[in-house]
């Protein structure tokens, strides 16, 4: 049976017991990546060293990206067999990147010779031209003397014959991901014009057990889904994790001891901080755009309504008191107003107000029922869950217009923005099995991909490009 988003809620979890703290080990927000200056490039027509494993690969290649070269080969926590290993890593994980968003034909080091170390600021522009490549993407790993890691990236127009972008950054051995996804953002963002995303993560429901007992933890993970980490035990139920504006923390809501609280979660310490709690059934926390204040929806005798509350916590405020329930909250970009839904006129639909509740109207009249709105920080879309038979992700303009869906199956819902604002993300919930599952979309509709989770996932939050 499907799920009736955000009514059953309510109702869901008032019965769970469960110990006061929840807490994991933290996960930590790691070392620091810095940038740094890298060489400029000289022009060369040596030849490529290696041997490519697949000659039809080079087909239509679009983008060449063979592995990251070293100037020796030394010893790494990121990588048993050394900086050389690690830079063919690296390499894969910026070429899952490219392809994955849809818009690119990559191909990866293991099917391209790999250059030499001088080569990386110097290609051998003939290798590449006559192997039809139109970007090449070079870089190199280097293990300093400090234990910390140096990672360099170029891309080239190859026709050109003539560099595009350069940039480098030093890492921890752990963060060597990091700097592949910050490489990745470089060229995503040189060659379509558009903010990248790739160096971003990802918070959601981890859900294990039976149906009737179901075990929700807050998660996290890279954009790619790697490193991924629990960050609570399961002991009281987890739901709705949303970043913060400066991505420091996570807000969600748990049920401890039958009773909701709202908390804010410190990513770099692994600390709490209780925002509110009371013996109401609440649901949907979301930060406003300056992260001074969190919207949440409670019931009281009966009626939902909105209200707001300082992050460090006081007094709530209600912004709605239309009789039925009213759920949500997204703030526009600019915190000036906010999208929720609302059953006031019968149904599920989507309605828009001023920050302050004020002018509240509705936008959403073509047909169905529209759920789980969120604005899109490019400001200029509404991702929600349009409800029609079955559940899929669909998107409108701010007033409610060119709606649009994008996903065609059972039950596609609750949409999160990727940081561009042109990927969203949503779970999947399967016909038969139940089993659910975190996706991407973007907004063309055609290009779709599951990120692994260890576990089932739901109410996925994608979180700002990290610093």
């Amino acid at each position: 049976m499907k799920r009736m988003i955000w009514l059953p809620l309510i109702a869901l979890v008032l019965g769970t017991a469960a110990q006061a703290q929840d807490l994991g080990a933290p996960v930590g927000e790691g070392g620091r990546v810095e940038r740094i200056q890298v060489a400029p490039t000289e022009a060369t027509d040596g030849p490529l060293r290696g041997t490519v494993t697949d000659e039809s690969d080079w087909s239509d290649i679009g983008i060449a990206i063979p592995a990251f070269a070293t100037d020796r080969n030394r010893e790494t926590p990121a990588n048993a067999e050394g900086t050389g290993a690690l830079g063919r890593e690296i390499a894969r994980v910026i070429t899952a990147n490219l392809r994955n968003n849809g818009l690119f034909k990559p191909v990866g080091p293991d099917s391209l010779p790999a250059p030499s170390f001088p080569q990386i600021t110097s290609p051998a522009w003939t290798s590449w031209s006559g192997r039809s490549a139109e970007m090449l993407v070079h870089g190199y790993v280097q293990a300093r003397n400090d234990g910390r890691l140096v990672v360099g990236c170029y891309l080239y127009d190859v026709s050109l014959q003539s560099e595009l972008v350069r940039e480098g950054w030093v890492v921890p051995p752990a963060d060597w991901r990091r700097a592949a996804h910050k490489c990745s953002d470089v060229i995503f963002a040189r060659l379509t014009g558009e903010s990248p995303f790739f160096d971003s993560r990802i918070a959601y429901i981890a859900e294990t057990g039976p149906k009737d007992a179901r075990v929700k933890r807050l998660a996290i993970m890279d954009s790619d889904g790697a490193n991924h980490r629990f960050l609570t035990l399961g002991s009281a139920t987890a739901l709705t994790p949303r970043f913060s504006p400066d991505y420091s923390k996570i807000l969600y809501l748990s049920y401890v001891d039958g009773n909701p609280r709202i908390y804010v979660y410190d990513i770099g310490t692994g600390k709490q901080t209780l925002v509110t709690e009371n013996r109401n059934p609440t649901i949907a926390p979301r930060w406003s755009p300056d992260g001074r204040s969190i919207l949440y929806s409670m019931s009281v005798s009966g009626n939902t309504d909105i209200y707001t509350v300082p992050a460090t916590g006081g007094a709530s405020r209600r912004l709605t008191d239309a009789p039925g329930i009213d759920v949500g909250g997204s703030f526009s970009p600019d915190g000036s107003k906010i999208v929720f839904e609302s059953d006031r006129s019968g149904s599920q639909q989507c309605y828009i107000m001023n920050a302050d509740g004020s002018n509240q109207r509705r936008i959403s009249f073509f047909g169905g029922r529209c759920a789980t709105p969120e604005w899109s920080p490019r400001g200029d879309q509404i991702a929600f869950t349009r409800i029609a038979g079955d559940f899929n992700v669909a998107v409108m303009n701010t007033s409610g217009g060119g709606m649009r869906v994008l996903t065609k199956g059972w039950q596609d819902e609750a949409p999160t923005w990727a940081p561009n604002g042109r990927i969203i993300q949503f779970f999947r919930t399967e016909r038969n099995s139940g089993r659910s599952g975190i996706w991407q979309v973007d907004l063309t509709g055609r290009n779709e991909r599951r990120l692994p989770t260890p576990v089932d996932g739901s109410d996925p939050a994608w979180g700002p490009i990290r610093p």
